[in-house]
């Protein structure tokens, strides 16, 4: 059987915002990266001061229990999610959530930038271990949310401020349910940072311990 003209269009559509959100993360990812290398040598020891003392809260096993982390994260990516979706509900906030998606890319470089210019491959090594696990599940979701987000509202520009005829119902429903989805995703990526984390990271505390890097 095939598929419509219609479908096919909107298939076209969803791929083509997928690709440019991605790009989106992609560049913010690359411009979080070198943002580090703009930073002052007095921020760069103030950063690399606060590495170091995450490094020994981590060893000494300080931090939130398992439950209260849970939640803390859940609450944390739930928000970006729920934001993402409020703004899709308007025309104009769609550019806010492009600029989410390149924020979220910005946070992801700078965050393992400022591990590599530290600590060379030992700090590369460390954000595989602390940042990419549960970004591999919440960047998605988040790029996923963006794109529903982005249809829902040029569905209505299109539909709506247009003039053109058409009902809401059955887009607004998709936009929800995909929001609900991903809610649950992110739950489970807040379990893994919650109870699965913490110990890889006490494991990959000591590439960091002492090492100076390229300070």
């Amino acid at each position: 059987m095939r598929s419509s003209p219609l479908h096919q269009s909107l298939m076209k559509d969803q791929l083509t915002l997928y690709v440019f959100v991605s790009v989106l993360f992609v560049v913010g990812v690359v411009f979080g990266a070198l943002l580090v290398s703009a930073l002052t040598l007095d921020q760069q020891q103030n950063l690399a001061g606060d590495v170091q003392q995450l490094v020994a809260r981590i060893q000494a096993g300080i931090g939130a229990d398992g439950a209260e982390s849970f939640w803390d994260r859940v609450f944390f990516h739930g928000k970006w999610l729920v934001l993402i979706y409020v703004l899709g509900l308007t025309v104009v906030g769609m550019p806010l959530v492009l600029a989410l998606d390149f924020l979220k890319g910005v946070l992801v470089g700078f965050a393992v930038g400022t591990l590599v210019s530290q600590h060379e491959w030992n700090g590369l090594l460390f954000s595989l271990v602390s940042v990419a696990p549960p970004n591999l599940i919440v960047v998605p979701a988040l790029l996923i949310a963006s794109v529903s987000a982005v249809s829902f509202s040029l569905y209505m520009v299109r539909n709506r401020i247009m003039g053109r005829y058409g009902t809401l119902g059955a887009p607004f429903l998709s936009h929800t349910s995909t929001l609900v989805t991903l809610l649950l995703v992110i739950a489970g990526a807040a379990l893994l940072e919650a109870f699965v984390s913490p110990g890889l990271l006490k494991w990959a505390a000591p590439l960091l311990d002492g090492a100076a890097g390229g300070l």
